[in-house]
């Protein structure tokens, strides 16, 4: 016989289900394996239908679902939205749908942002794709929880891409941070609304003054993680450390490559599964 603590230790123990359009998403899978070391994951990288940026909202919420059915097939317990497009455009939807609870990458950085602001430093930058800056989303988000902030937003199309090919200290990339940054000269804090743009990190610190905060949606999102799990009654009891899965629905070498920088252990590309779509 099963007791209703052992059955709730097996449910509790499920994996944390994260996904992305390609490799951004590992930045946010770097932070929650951080805050949530006891927790197990499953990863998957939407490598094939890379980028998202620029396909319309039907789409988008198509694919998504797809993603969600596949996770939701592994058992996890919850899903995390490591991608800023599938978050401004498709969240709503997603969580209407599914029992399981899904988070995004928005809100639970906006709630963050909230508890540390003040009326001396309310300008806040944001720089996502051009979906996500089409939907409004963060200014909406933003507005909701800061009503007294000066927002600034802007697409940067190229930084996803260029990541995904490794692009992320070359000139190349040193030019191109160098001409979006020229917006974000005079706000108090940027917000990276694309979780592929951490890469980019330090050239934009580079470009901007020290006393502009840049935030990272994927720390954000695991300290939230972090204080809501216990809310959901998902704790795990595992003692294992840092178990994690990795899926794409394409395989490319410099994926592993990148992976390795970010997650700071060697990922053989043979070990990632591929996942048909």
């Amino acid at each position: 016989m099963i007791l209703k603590d052992e059955r709730t230790d097996k449910m509790n123990n499920r994996p944390i289900g994260v996904f992305d359009s390609g490799l951004g998403g590992l930045n946010v899978l770097k932070e929650l394996i951080k805050e949530l070391p006891n927790e197990k994951y499953i990863y998957l990288g939407d490598t094939k239908r890379f980028p998202y940026g620029q396909k319309s909202q039907d789409a988008i919420i198509e694919i998504a679902k797809q993603n969600v059915d596949f996770l939701v097939k592994q058992g996890v317990k919850i899903i995390v939205i490591a991608c800023g497009t599938v978050t401004s455009q498709a969240i709503e939807v997603l969580q209407k749908i599914y029992e399981v609870p899904i988070i995004g990458i928005i809100e639970p950085t906006v709630l963050n942002l909230r508890d540390r602001i003040d009326e001396r430093d309310n300008t806040i930058g944001v720089i996502a794709t051009k979906g996500t800056i089409r939907s409004c989303a963060w200014e909406k988000k933003i507005s909701e929880y800061i009503p007294n902030a000066e927002i600034i937003s802007v697409s940067a199309p190229l930084l996803a891409t260029m990541a995904e090919e490794g692009w992320i200290s070359n000139k190349v990339a040193e030019y191109t941070v160098r001409e979006y940054m020229k917006m974000f000269k005079h706000v108090d804090k940027l917000i990276l609304g694309c979780t592929h743009y951490p890469l980019f990190k330090e050239l934009m610190r580079k470009e901007l003054s020290n006393r502009i905060e840049i935030i990272d949606t994927g720390v954000e999102l695991a300290k939230y993680l972090k204080k809501k799990i216990s809310g959901f009654n998902l704790e795990t009891s595992d003692s294992k450390t840092g178990e994690y899965e990795l899926y794409l629905t394409d395989i490319d070498p410099t994926f592993a490559t990148i992976a390795t920088s970010i997650l700071n252990e060697n990922i053989n590309i043979d070990e990632i599964k591929r996942l048909e779509v």
